[in-house]
């Protein structure tokens, strides 16, 4: 959870300072948190890429092209939960939120009362949206971002500028606050449509998190 919080933050200090060495120290957070299983069970090939992801980031720290990765990452993670989302909402395919819903509740996906089918449905597809939404934004100030951004390192002019901290404010920051509220403002829609089914919204994160980490790597995966 650390590692998780630690990257948004070292990203947009990095963005805000134009700080090689902090955008390397935020690049070196997420290899850490891919190689997290890895490491702890001392798998030998986990500890060669830790090492040498130290040494490619230490040598792109120094360049001018340190900042440029920390453009794309926000656009490539929020696109990887989108399709995540949107790829359950083919034919025969049980919607994420109603694989979600499945385990809180204990019964098999095929179990849930008709209206929390289509419910399910439904919020699943709103998610894909939103994420969908906001990785498109992101590319785009990516694109538009002055000094550095991703059609400046091409040497074409960007129709619109933004600056790099404003990028980093919606990139790092905004975008976890627009995913917070909606989570919220679903939550309490969702309580006066099906009431009874969790106390508060801090109970129903509890519920979320007893699922366990084995529940939310298969759900993504």
């Amino acid at each position: 959870m650390a590692l998780a919080l630690a990257y948004p933050l070292l990203a947009h200090l990095a963005g805000l300072r134009h700080d090689g060495a902090l955008a390397a120290l935020a690049l070196a957070d997420i290899a850490l948190l891919v190689l997290l299983e890895p490491l702890a069970q001392r798998r030998a090939y986990a500890w060669t890429l830790l090492a040498a992801s130290a040494v490619a980031l230490w040598a792109l720290a120094r360049t001018r092209y340190a900042l440029l990765p920390l453009l794309l990452v926000p656009v490539a993670f929020v696109t990887w939960v989108a399709w995540a989302f949107g790829r359950t909402l083919r034919a025969g395919q049980v919607p994420l939120i109603g694989r979600i819903v499945a385990a809180l509740d204990g019964v098999p996906h095929a179990a849930l009362a008709p209206e929390l089918h289509a419910y399910s449905r439904a919020l699943t597809r709103a998610w894909a949206a939103l994420l969908a939404a906001l990785a498109l934004c992101n590319l785009a100030l990516a694109l538009l971002a002055v000094p550095g951004g991703l059609l400046a390192s091409l040497g074409i002019a960007a129709p619109l500028a933004v600056s790099r901290a404003q990028w980093s404010w919606f990139a790092n920051v905004s975008d976890y606050g627009i995913l917070g509220a909606f989570m919220l403002a679903e939550f309490a829609y969702r309580q006066r449509r099906f009431p009874g089914r969790y106390r508060s919204f801090a109970d129903f994160l509890r519920q979320l998190a007893r699922l366990g980490p084995g529940f939310w790597r298969a759900l993504l995966h």
